[in-house]
């Protein structure tokens, strides 16, 4: 599961962005700069600073600033974890995050500014609660029980709460498979994945939920369902606002969502595009090889790494998705964007510029076979078209060995990526297998529910004879 990390970038090891990382403050932040600065000023051009600094400022810095491939040595990265410092950056974003949230529509309702200031600022307001979305990621990916809830805390701002569940349970589990919503495809631009990606991971959240109260022999409509109480708390959220302000707000709640939650689906559509994992086993047991760090496009561009905790070191995160942000590390392996997130969300809203600079990498990445690439159905006849097969199979399909991993009258299992441990004797309640579950009955199609990621033929069997 892990990939290949160069010995020069471990050698003499210190976090030189131990206080860049302060640095993602900054965005939440963005509020109260521009809200001060058209008091200033009297410029309505200060309230479009959110799409401003992401769209223009953060892509001119990274090409400025250039790469960081260091990477923590191994015997550094359990104190790194264990470092709490790293994690109340991320608690501190919410409270800024909200208060900027509540000023910013509290001027909208009261400011006597025009209808352009407005939309502009609600826009600003959107492209912090995009990046307070990724904030959620990185709280929602952990097992103590307060992070979690900060996660869906942070996506109550852009009403989309699901995300939790869907990211951590859905996309983790399909990630670079035709299967996947937020796995974009060759030849889809993203005009054609949003719609894709966006109902796509509403159906899978609440299938998901509704197959884990299914197991307990439960209806979903209850308060315990993920899906619900998230989206609960958008609801509670946006209704106190409307009760303060007035509901002509309502609009720019509306735009600030679509806005915040768009900006996380151009980056969704950027980290797995066109990225395939081919299907191995045997007739009867055929499954897709384990997700590798050939399956997510990464970045070492400092300053959106920074802004965005490490997101861009994507194929470490799947690898190993607890894993805390100043740990990823970078691979060998992994395919490389010619520039930050930041830089490519521009390329992304431009198809003929995206497929220009994309298409080669993936077809370079695949070594000359684009069939072997995840392709949008309706235009792969064009793409095969466009580039033709290699006289001569180049490269092979993973021989990753799929036969059963685990003793079926074992007493438990142990998931290999992030520590879980499935007890017979306890059960897994919430999963909807009561204490005394044994684990021959616990179904193939389950995976873990700490990571997400790990299915049940690769658990470690544990008391087997």
């Amino acid at each position: 599961m892990t990939g290949t990390v160069t010995e020069s970038s471990t050698e003499q090891w210190k976090d030189r962005k131990r206080y860049l990382w302060l640095i993602g403050l900054v965005v939440p932040s963005l509020a109260f700069v521009a809200l001060g600065l058209h008091a200033l000023t009297g410029w309505g051009v200060w309230l479009w600073t959110g799409p401003i600094v992401v769209l223009v400022i953060v892509p001119a810095i990274d090409l400025l600033t250039g790469l960081d491939r260091s990477n923590p040595p191994d015997e550094l990265i359990d104190a790194l974890e264990r470092d709490r410092y790293y994690r109340w950056i991320t608690f501190l974003f919410l409270p800024i995050q909200y208060a900027g949230f509540a000023v910013a529509f509290h001027t909208i309702a009261t400011g006597g500014l025009s209808v352009v200031d407005k939309i502009g600022l609600a826009v600003s307001i959107g492209a912090i609660g995009g990046i307070g979305i990724n904030t959620a990621h990185e709280l929602g990916h952990k097992k103590e029980s307060h992070e979690r809830w900060l996660s869906k805390i942070a996506l109550a701002q852009s009403c989309y709460g699901h995300f939790y569940i869907e990211h951590n349970r859905g996309h983790h589990v399909r990630v670079a498979t035709p299967e996947d919503p937020a796995s974009a495809r060759v030849g889809e631009s993203f005009y054609r994945f949003w719609p894709r990606t966006v109902g796509g991971s509403v159906k899978s959240a609440w299938r998901l939920e509704k197959k884990r109260y299914g197991r307990r022999g439960r209806h979903p409509w209850r308060i315990g369902n993920d899906v619900l109480n998230a989206w609960l708390m958008s609801a509670v959220l946006w209704g106190a606002m409307i009760w303060w302000l007035g509901v002509g707000i309502l609009p720019y709640l509306v735009l600030q969502a679509v806005v915040g939650f768009s900006l996380l689906e151009v980056v969704n559509y950027m980290e797995h595009y066109g990225m395939l994992r081919q299907q191995v086993g045997v007739p009867g047991r055929v499954r897709y090889e384990r997700v590798n760090p050939s399956h997510s496009w990464n970045s070492n561009n400092i300053a959106t790494n920074v802004l965005l905790y490490h997101l861009q070191r994507h194929s470490d995160h799947h690898a190993n998705p607890v894993r805390r942000y100043q740990t990823l590390r970078d691979f060998e392996e992994s395919p490389v964007l010619p520039t930050g997130y930041a830089g490519m969300i521009l390329l992304a809203l431009v198809p003929p510029w995206w497929r220009r600079v994309m298409d080669p990498r993936v077809l370079a990445h695949f070594d000359g076979d684009i069939s072997r690439a995840n392709i949008h159905p309706p235009q792969r006849e064009r793409v095969l078209a466009r580039h033709p097969l290699p006289t001569a199979p180049i490269g092979s399909q993973s021989t990753e060995d799929t036969a059963a991993q685990l003793a079926e009258d074992a007493e438990g299992a142990r998931c290999p990526g992030c520590g879980y441990v499935y007890d017979a004797a306890a059960g897994a309640p919430r999963e909807g297998f009561p204490a005394g579950t044994p684990w021959s009955a616990v179904p193939d199609t389950w995976c873990c529910p700490d990571c997400g990621v790990r299915e049940k033929v690769d658990f470690v069997a544990i008391g087997a004879p």
